[in-house]
């Protein structure tokens, strides 16, 4: 049983849906019937997209541990003086 993302295209609400055969999709928000299927993440997840969010995880875990360290200098320097 399929689960897709849409978007309302009359009034912009993005949902989650549960499609089984032939059913007519509306929006829970306005009952609209003017869908857009979005692309979902999980269908577009590959090998490339998880090493390029663990790279850019990393970057940002290494970026606070240096601000940290700044900061922890900073203070120690602020307190000798």
């Amino acid at each position: 049983m399929p689960i897709y993302e849409y978007e309302c295209r009359d009034c912009q609400h993005q949902f989650e849906l549960l499609v089984l055969g032939s059913d007519t999709s509306a929006c829970p928000e306005c009952d609209g019937t003017d869908l857009e299927k979005l692309m979902s993440l999980s269908s577009v997840s590959s090998d490339g997209i998880r090493k390029a969010n663990l790279s850019k995880g990393r970057e940002h875990a290494k970026k606070e541990q240096i601000d940290k360290a700044h900061a922890e200098h900073e203070a120690r320097h602020h307190h000798h003086h």
